[in-house]
């Protein structure tokens, strides 16, 4: 690396040269080709910017995204697809976009903003009344059981000068250009698909016809705006479903508009159906950069830049698609999401020090899906960028010991460690992680290990003191004498109370993956929470050959998962024969039954030729040392599955939380 000691050279420019060339784009420049994609943040809570808003935005643009897209912006009355969409029906809406613009310039990031109709894929209701929805014909999807009205011709040109007049607002408030979002089955994919656009008037029927819809936006956000401003378009090069979209329906659509745009970016999936809706934020499971030969098929074709996302984690991997010319701008928007400061550290060749997307959307598309504001597992500044945006030093530095070596114990040590606190942590067992070693066992799951990986990274960066293999106790404690205890103790499979008669082999999640019980061909596993573990067992299971039923506590297998995630390990589930029984619970077993009872009717459930049982019945909390201090006067803080078992999105937000408060 010699190049290293000839300051001409910028050795990031060798390691990254195609991600960081500046692209030109009518009226503006990338700096780079990073985008962090339009996605719903929940951050807005009257379909306004927001000072929240604002501040996540501004928090990547500092990072170093050369581009951002907004979340999208309804551009008509019945274009409201959430009670918390942000709405750019009306020009009291501009002082919002002209902040976040002034915040995102200020660090030479270039801004887009998404123009949006839902059509018939509205998700939400508006007060607990089902709202009215709009489509080119009455033809239901299958996701949100939408029946819509089929849209009438003066209808269709109010929507259409809509999106000219949004684009208008855009412009006036400092926003460098608008993309229309034909993407995941929205209004505009909707009159394209012949399948779903059964009109006999202009606007159906050939191609020419289904692209009427789509040309007229286009030509009336042109005829509204400056002629430096840029559109765009997002739309899903296959929507993977037999209803929607193909290949190449989508391809003849691009190729149709091409000349009128300045670029597309091209994406995969709908939100029309559970299985299409998988790709609107792929799962770990889903290979990185699996949407780069839909763009890279795109650009073979058209002339203006290609954007393409989809699991593009890494800059390695974003150099890897524009070095292969698949596509000219890379979405990298979970991967900002986690580490809004990636671009930044690619840039000056500290690609290491990146914590990594591990894709588990339990904090990011996870929480727009219950209504609460974005986050993430490993970071949870982001969406609190308020509250937690600044790491403070401690006015006065203190001795910190954390007892156990887990996600939250490991994120208290760092930030601790940050505000320049004296860290020491303890941990009984040989390896740090906890749980988190055994989560990336689980089939489709390797990359939570990610979770602990960077958290390895980032303690040694801070200088935390690490003891493994050390077992605390209150001795230790008093003769150390810190001045603050975190007690991140974990904790431990809970094993609930129910009759057992027999030689019926039982066992509980962590004993199957650590492999220390061979379980036998017929298994029947308990699934209490209804999250990863038990849909993991079971899959793990399954895929080994054996006989699986899962039985879960719940109205459906993997009902507190992310969506996306659970659809996903769903369909892996029914591949492999595993036969789910949903509302039981556990009732009894003997030598080679398993007694289960439905939650509702209280009527017995009788599973026979069973080998092995395996419970998955959640966890208990490990607190026999922090009861042990209760007599001293000790500034004692408990967080994690200690405080109560979790998951690891409170265990990291605790450590976080806490640290902040020493």
């Amino acid at each position: 690396m010699a190049f290293l000691d000839n300051p001409g050279i910028d050795p990031v420019a060798n390691a990254f040269p195609h991600l960081f060339e500046p692209l030109r784009i009518r009226g503006c420049t990338l700096k780079n080709r990073i985008m962090s994609t339009g996605h719903d943040t929940t951050l807005p809570v009257d379909g306004t910017v927001n000072e929240a808003l604002v501040a996540y935005q501004e928090a990547r643009a500092r990072g170093g995204a050369g581009l951002i897209v907004l979340q999208v912006s309804g551009v008509h009355e019945t274009a409201r697809y959430t009670n918390h969409v942000l709405m750019a029906t009306d020009d009291s809406a501009i002082p919002g976009y002209r902040r976040v613009a002034e915040a995102v310039h200020r660090f030479d990031t270039v801004l887009f903003a998404q123009l949006f109709h839902p059509g018939r894929e509205i998700a939400e209701a508006d007060g607990g009344l089902l709202s009215v929805a709009y489509a080119p014909s009455a033809v239901p999807n299958e996701r949100f059981h939408v029946m819509p009205s089929p849209l009438k011709l003066p209808m269709i040109r109010a929507i259409v000068s809509g999106y000219g007049d949004a684009a208008r607002r855009m412009q006036t408030a400092g926003v460098d250009g608008v993309e229309i979002v034909a993407s995941h089955g929205y209004l505009p994919s909707q009159f394209l698909n012949p399948r779903v656009n059964l009109r006999d008037d202009a606007y159906g029927g050939d191609l020419d016809r289904r692209l009427k819809f789509l040309r007229e936006v286009i030509a009336d956000i042109r005829g509204k705006v400056r002629d430096r401003f840029v559109v765009g378009l997002r739309i899903s090069g296959f929507e993977v479903d037999e209803s929607g979209l193909s290949q190449d329906e989508s391809l003849q659509a691009i190729i149709g508009v091409a000349d009128s745009i300045d670029y597309v970016n091209v994406t995969l999936g709908s939100s029309a159906t559970l299985g299409g809706a998988i790709h609107i934020a792929p799962p770990m499971s889903s290979k990185t950069s699996y949407v780069a030969p839909y763009a890279a098929s795109v650009r073979q074709r058209v002339r203006i830049p290609v954007f393409v996302a989809g699991r593009i984690n890494q800059p390695q991997e974003a150099e890897a698609i524009l070095a292969s010319g698949q596509a000219d701008v890379c979405g990298m928007t979970r991967a900002m999401i986690c580490d809004p400061e990636m671009p930044n550290k690619a840039r000056r060749g500290a690609a290491d020090d990146i914590r990594a997307c591990i894709a588990c959307n339990q904090a990011c598309i996870g929480h727009f899906h219950k209504g609460y504001p974005i986050s993430c597992i490993q970071n949870p500044v982001s969406g609190r960028e308020l509250q937690y945006g600044t790491v403070s030093p401690a006015r006065v530095p203190r001795r910190v010991m954390v007892v156990g070596g887990g996600p939250a114990g490991m994120k208290a040590a760092i930030i601790a460690a940050e505000r320049g606190h004296r860290v020491s942590l303890h941990e009984g067992q040989k390896r740090l992680g906890g749980q988190a070693l055994l989560a990336q066992l689980l089939p489709g799951r390797a990359e939570f290990g990610g979770l602990v990986t960077n958290l390895l990274h980032e303690m040694a960066a801070a200088g935390v003191e690490v003891h493994l293999g050390s077992q605390v106790d209150r001795t230790m404690i008093e003769s150390e004498s810190p001045d603050v205890v975190v007690m991140a103790t974990g904790a431990i499979p809970y094993r609930p109370d129910f009759a057992s008669e027999g030689a019926l082999q039982i066992a509980d999640a962590w004993q199957i993956l650590s492999e220390s019980v061979e379980p036998g061909h017929s298994v029947v596993v308990v699934d209490w929470r209804a999250d990863w573990i038990g849909i993991g067992i079971a899959e793990r299971l399954a895929q080994s050959g054996r006989r699986v039923r899962l039985a879960v506590s719940g109205i459906a297998v993997g009902e507190s998962l992310p969506f996306y995630v659970r659809d996903a390990s769903v369909a892996s589930l029914h591949k492999l024969g595993v036969s789910v029984l949903p509302y039981m619970r556990l009732y009894g077993s003997d030598s080679d039954t398993v007694y289960l009872q439905h939650m509702t009717s209280g009527e017995a459930v009788v599973i026979d030729s069973v080998d092995t049982l395996v419970l998955c019945t959640g966890h208990q909390s490990v607190t026999d040392l922090a009861d042990s201090l209760d007599d001293l006067s000790l500034d004692v803080r408990i967080i994690g599955d200690a405080a109560s078992p979790r998951t690891a999105e409170e265990a990291v937000f605790e450590g976080l939380r806490v640290a902040t408060e020493i």
